[in-house]
């Protein structure tokens, strides 16, 4: 009889892995009963869960543990039911995050661009990124215990999945449940690409108000109207946008002003007086320029008024031609900026 003694401390590293590898090697975690197999039984009751994907950005935190436990505790208590259970693992994309991190290990390790690499060598890349942390992942979910059922791993650009999205999306525009049209955006002039709103971060700053002369142009066949409203803003950059200023209707000052027309300065553009009651009477001059292509409220006003919608940055951040000459080849340096798609 061989005399074993037990180690004076638990060994997780050796005890689990080997045990999960006969867990998953043994083929525990698969549905027991296949409706594809000759011996599936439609009377048993099936549950599926499919698992949240985990960003291929990294490594898990602890909210991924969090979820695993909760879902491998509802999985194992179906199995043991009797259901015929499957938890399908699998990672995301994470499509711009990705991206970034991709791009910042090109820079700090080749020094090289995603512009200057190609697209094609981009995207090898990208795959590269996800077959390293993607397994990474992967195995920290095992390490967890999770019974997911790994002879099925998906990952969200699989050829399958990206087609059934496709379909997806085909379906719902077929049906008139989505559509394409402008609508403001938090644009990413460094990735090229539009950020969710829960992605960005909004900060208050101290900021400076800048005071100009809107000019009133005088009506055909009417009296010259002398003059002009004076507005204040915090980004007077965007007066290249502007496509009416906006007062309030009970604002004694500018009541004989709505309708009118006004000159854009530096530009001479021609827009309208207009009034709406989103307009503080007590704030800057009581007068406010509309720039729907940049700022979302203005960009509501523009909605209510059926006002024209001007963008005055390029995706890179750049003034475009709607600056005239004060088009420019330098990307003005704000990080994200609101912008129109």
């Amino acid at each position: 009889m061989t005399k074993h003694e037990l180690p004076k401390a638990y060994d997780f590293k050796s005890t689990e892995s080997r045990v999960y590898a006969m867990w998953e090697a043994g083929g525990f975690f698969q549905p027991h009963n296949d409706p594809n197999k000759a011996d599936f039984d439609p009377n048993i009751e099936p549950f599926v869960i499919a698992i949240p994907p985990p960003n291929v950005t990294g490594e898990l935190h602890l909210g991924h543990a969090m979820f695993v436990s909760v879902e491998d505790l509802m999985i194992r208590y179906h199995r043991m039911k009797g259901y015929s259970t499957l938890w399908l693992p699998g990672v995301d994309h994470a499509g711009i995050a990705t991206q970034l991190m991709v791009e910042r290990d090109l820079l700090q390790k080749e020094e090289v661009t995603r512009e200057e690499l190609g697209r094609e060598e981009f995207v090898k890349r990208t795959w590269e990124w996800k077959r390293k942390y993607g397994s990474i992942i992967t195995m920290q979910i095992r390490r967890l215990g999770a019974s997911c059922d790994w002879s099925r791993e998906r990952f969200t650009m699989d050829d399958g999945l990206s087609r059934a999205v496709r379909e997806a999306f085909v379906r719902l525009y077929e049906k008139g449940l989505i559509y394409r049209g402008p609508r403001l955006i938090n644009w990413s002039p460094g990735l090229k690409t539009a950020v969710s709103d829960v992605e960005v971060e909004y900060e208050e700053e101290e900021a400076t108000l800048y005071y100009f002369k809107y000019m009133i142009k005088p009506s055909e066949g009417s009296e010259p109207l002398e003059g002009y409203i004076p507005v204040a803003t915090i980004r007077p950059e965007t007066i290249l946008g502007d496509t009416a200023v906006a007062v309030h209707p009970d604002d004694e000052r500018f009541k004989k002003f709505i309708g009118k027309t006004v000159i854009v300065p530096i530009l001479n553009r021609e827009i309208p007086v207009i009034a709406d009651e989103y307009v503080s009477m007590e704030f800057g001059t009581g007068a406010l320029k509309i720039t729907p292509g940049h700022d979302p409220n203005d960009y509501n006003i523009a909605q209510k008024h059926n006002l024209p919608i001007i963008s005055m940055l390029d995706a890179e951040a750049k003034v475009n031609e709607n600056g005239g000459k004060y088009k420019v080849k330098i990307a003005m340096k704000r990080g994200r900026i609101c912008g129109l798609t």
